[in-house]
């Protein structure tokens, strides 16, 4: 690793902790994908299931079966929108708040018994996101969607 470069570390890393966290959230009928999308819900609320595709950057079919997960443990509700019959709205449930919470508690506990500071090392992982955001985005609002997802 010492020959590594920095962009293949930083990586590897985030494999490792996405691994070792996924192990922890199938306990509580969750995955990565499950998280970012809770945790965009609870964060702006209710939203269509194309808004929310949107918002974390994923295709509408691959977001449409993290909602079928999601909703099959009953994180969330899909209801078909009064304005548009063709789309759906996402609303979290109470167990999908609660899924939050414990999405949290059960990420610090990944990086809770490396031998660094976690919250120094976040701080450096935003900085490091806003900058590449800013530099790279095609468009101002998918620059502000990154920043805003790497300041949770």
């Amino acid at each position: 690793m010492d020959h590594w470069p920095t962009g293949r570390l930083l990586s590897t890393a985030a494999r490792l902790v996405e691994h070792s966290w996924n192990e922890k959230l199938g306990a509580i009928g969750l995955t990565h994908a499950g998280v970012i999308a809770i945790e965009v819900l609870a964060a702006q609320g209710p939203m269509t299931q194309a808004q929310l595709a949107q918002y974390v950057r994923v295709q509408a079919q691959t977001m449409g079966k993290t909602l079928s997960r999601l909703e099959s443990h009953g994180h969330i509700v899909r209801v078909r929108s009064t304005s548009d019959r063709r789309s759906h709205v996402v609303s979290l449930t109470e167990q999908g708040k609660d899924a939050v919470a414990q999405a949290v508690e059960m990420e610090r506990s990944v990086l809770g018994s490396a031998s660094i500071d976690p919250e120094l090392l976040r701080q450096e992982l935003k900085a490091v996101v806003r900058e590449l955001a800013s530099q790279f985005s095609t468009t101002p609002g998918n620059a502000a969607a990154l920043v805003d997802n790497a300041a949770k």
